[in-house]
């Protein structure tokens, strides 16, 4: 017969202030695997606080004073079967993966907003296979754990992201402040867990992509040092499993080596674009064949990606080495058949998805600058050259190329590619700040070359992730360089007179976020948006007015840029500094775009945000 109920609450239940069964054990003593003792004297009510701290804190003090127990009774129900059970709580050793930091709604949520909005990457995984795995071995499998957190963290981290996530119901660690916090808590864990697996001296492709996510998730985060770390990894573990050699995929299994083949090329791709934007030597080569697809439904996305191939294919070892100043001896006809092969590389219409179109030409144009830069860097330059490329002038129509060619997509489009896209956006318009403030140029009809400026800083601001980060360090360059325009310039220009960085988003790592007083001098800020002063008219250049378009085409600062609230200066602007969007806005280009539910967000963590703060979707 069963003893009756004990009327007072157990140590750990009266600890916890949780409702306890008063049996022996109790129900919640039993479910988180604590010893049930009812012998504690009643003390008065102290302050509440957190449950999952005071959870860790009985288990600490249980753990000193006596030996765990293994009743099974006490043990936490766990239903021994194939699939993973997200409502029981799962036994672990102390160096296993943490898998009640992802609840199920996290996992769901994050991998169909990933396959769903992610087509950069979304190819290298095959989403049923996935979520297979996940549902038969997420327990057992500690390197397909770090597989999912890794995307899912990944996907946390997206500027704007809205979803609902949020640890397991078995979690007991400290909540995480807000979706910053917990994607850092679930790498931190990978980091951990990782450490127990021996995936060094047996690579798979798991734990190749893993690195792939960690980076892209560092990158993110601004942590520029781990994100370089973890593509280098990422690398070296391709090597290590001959993903570089094409001999590796003969005898290998069909589909893995189709995979295979598609992780190796992304990982070409953005090793060489980060290498460029950071100067880092390259290590992977165009050795194997491009990556194929069977699926009819993956050919645009496969075919997107291939001219992204391309174009990369003529960043070579010769260019990084001049990029990277190991080496200095090029030539002008060298620089300028390398712009041609850029112009070469892709046909005149591009048949793929929206979003894929919108990287492939931002990339392009990108490169088009870079290789300008070099070209600047080596005193190649001059005001005469009958080859376009070779000139001063030259970044003023790669801007109006990609102006033109991005008129007709959607902010969708460009918002899907994250902070990469938004960091190329930032060279080509700091270039081109630079190259109008010291080149003379005839006023067009049709559009200046500060009309052009003011479109590509109207985009960055609509970018989500654009307007807390590099929208300040634009317009404090822009206010830095614009006073420059008022002096004489000579017909035929010094290249040493062009100050041109090579790669300027890398160069501003280390600078913090510029706060409204240092390009305040621009003009001011009020309800409406930003507002020039006259002094930095753009209709005055030299003396000379030239008119801007007049159509919905023609957008200028004034029309839009984000609100901000206050004026004070801040390190760090966040959302509540700088605003968000008016709630219906004319879109880039004249095209009526309706408000987005998600608000701008800052690539990292803001530092002046309140540790209370909660981030739009996170669920906690």
């Amino acid at each position: 017969m069963a003893a009756p109920p004990i009327k007072k609450a157990c140590d750990a239940c009266h600890r916890r202030k949780v409702k306890c069964s008063g049996e022996q054990p109790c129900n919640n003593c039993a479910q988180t695997n604590l010893q049930c003792t009812y012998l504690a004297v009643p003390q008065k009510k102290g302050p509440k606080g957190s449950r999952g701290k005071v959870i860790s804190g009985i288990r600490s003090t249980q753990q000193e004073t006596n030996p765990p127990t293994t009743s099974e009774s006490a043990a936490p129900p766990f239903e021994k079967e194939h699939s993973f059970d997200f409502h029981s709580l799962p036994k672990s050793p102390p160096n296993a993966q943490n898998v009640s930091l992802l609840s199920r709604q996290t996992i769901e949520n994050c991998i169909d907003f990933y396959f769903n909005n992610m087509s950069t990457t979304a190819w290298i995984l095959h989403c049923g296979a996935l979520k297979h795995a996940i549902s038969s071995r997420l327990m057992t499998d500690p390197e397909l754990y770090c597989l999912t957190g890794s995307l899912c963290a990944f996907v946390m981290v997206q500027p704007g992201m809205n979803l609902a996530v949020a640890p397991g119901s078995y979690y007991e660690g400290e909540p995480p402040e807000n979706r910053y916090g917990y994607a850092n808590m679930i790498l931190n864990d990978i980091i951990r867990t990782r450490k127990s697996l021996n995936y060094v001296e047996s690579p798979t492709l798991a734990s190749v992509q893993t690195s792939f996510f960690l980076f892209s998730c560092y990158f993110t985060l601004e942590e520029q040092n781990l994100c370089w770390f973890h593509l280098r990894e990422a690398a070296t573990l391709a090597h290590l499993m001959g993903m570089h050699e094409e001999s590796s995929y003969l005898l290998a299994d069909a589909v893995d080596s189709m995979y295979r083949r598609r992780m190796y090329w992304l990982l070409l791709v953005t090793e060489r674009a980060y290498a460029m934007e950071r100067h880092r030597p390259l290590t992977l080569h165009p050795t194997i064949e491009p990556p194929t697809t069977h699926d009819q439904q993956e050919e645009d996305m496969i075919s997107g990606f291939s001219y992204l191939i391309s174009l990369f294919s003529c960043i070579d070892d010769e260019f990084m080495a001049l990029w990277n100043k190991v080496k200095t001896d090029c030539s002008a006809t060298w620089l300028s058949r390398l712009q041609q092969q850029l112009k070469d590389a892709l046909p005149s219409e591009l048949k793929t998805t929206e979003s894929q179109i919108a990287d492939v030409r931002v990339t392009m144009n990108w490169l088009r600058i870079m290789v300008w830069q070099l070209s600047i860097a080596n005193g190649y330059l001059s005001s005469s050259s009958n080859d376009t490329s070779m000139t001063f002038k030259y970044p003023i129509e790669v801007a109006r190329d990609l102006v033109r060619e991005l008129q007709d997509l959607s902010l969708d489009a460009m918002e899907v590619h994250g902070v990469g896209l938004i960091e190329k956006l930032f060279d080509i318009a700091c270039t081109l700040t630079d190259v109008v403030a010291c080149v003379p140029f005839e006023a067009s009809a049709n559009e200046t070359p500060f009309a052009t400026l003011n479109k590509l800083l109207n985009l960055i601001s609509r970018l989500r992730g654009g307007a807390s980060r590099y929208l300040p360090l634009l317009l404090t360059k822009v206010s830095e360089t614009l006073p420059s325009i008022a002096e004489p310039v000579p017909v035929e220009l010094d290249p040493l007179q062009l100050s041109i960085t090579q790669g300027y988003a890398g160069a501003t790592d280390k600078l913090p976020t510029p706060a409204p007083a240092q390009y305040s001098s621009l003009g001011s800020f009020g309800p409406e948006g930003f507002t020039f002063g006259c002094q930095y008219s753009l209709n005055q250049i030299q003396g000379q007015v030239t008119q801007h378009d007049s159509s919905p085409a023609g957008l200028m600062f004034d029309n839009y840029s984000p609100s901000i609230v206050s004026t004070e200066a801040t390190s760090n602007p966040t959302p509540s500094t700088l605003g968000t969007p008016p709630a219906g806005y004319l879109g880039l280009f004249g095209q009526t775009k309706t408000s987005q539910s998600l608000p701008p967000v800052p690539r990292s963590v803001p530092v002046g945000t309140e540790s209370g703060t909660k981030y739009d979707g996170y669920a906690g």
